[in-house]
């Protein structure tokens, strides 16, 4: 049976198991997870923080991977300024980007969620206000939520990965992982 863990990947490590682009040390995913044989289906920036899934079915990955899936992905998004119904709306009908428009996202804005503090803190400015969206793409560019977010107005401040399908970071705090059933969520 295949094996798939659910990883909540901190704030600034790499969403690989080794490091060949720094000479300086990077956190990766070895410093996190010693289960051999698991590869991450996608991937998720250094600068955000969230789900990750992992493991060791390549059919699996491509399924979770493969945007011809549409498999949906939920963040919490940490915006600057106070998005309007506009703004949200943009975000509903699609945005255009560099290499073209994006499929329309599910957007609403939240309440602040109850989340772990992010190590380094996000950047408090006093005279700048901010807020909290829930968004859900059913596709994967690169850096799409930041430059979604940035088109109409708002620069993401805090990005964390929810969920992907039906799996999501429920009780596993950042660095922790644990192992769910595949099958079940497909």
């Amino acid at each position: 049976m295949a094996k798939l863990i659910l990883f909540n990947k901190p704030y600034d490590v790499l969403s690989q198991f080794t490091d060949r682009g720094s000479d300086t040390a990077r956190a990766t995913l070895s410093d996190f997870i010693a289960a051999p044989g698991v590869y991450p289906a996608g991937r998720l920036d250094r600068d955000s923080e969230g789900l990750l899934l992992l493991t060791d079915d390549g059919r699996l990955q491509a399924r979770i991977a493969d945007p011809r899936f549409k498999l949906p992905k939920t963040y919490l998004v940490q915006v600057e300024g106070e998005a309007d119904a506009a703004s949200l709306e943009r975000l509903r009908r699609g945005v255009d980007l560099k290499d073209g428009p994006t499929l329309p996202a599910s957007v609403e804005r939240i309440a602040e969620p109850a989340l772990w503090p992010r190590t380094p803190p996000v950047r408090f400015r006093k005279t700048v206000p901010d807020c909290w969206l829930r968004l859900t793409l059913r596709e994967g560019r690169n850096r799409q939520v930041r430059r979604m977010t940035a088109a109409v107005g708002h620069p993401t401040l805090r990005l964390v990965r929810w969920s992907i399908g039906d799996w999501s970071l429920e009780g596993i705090a950042p660095g922790e992982w644990r192992e769910a059933d595949p099958a079940a969520r497909l």
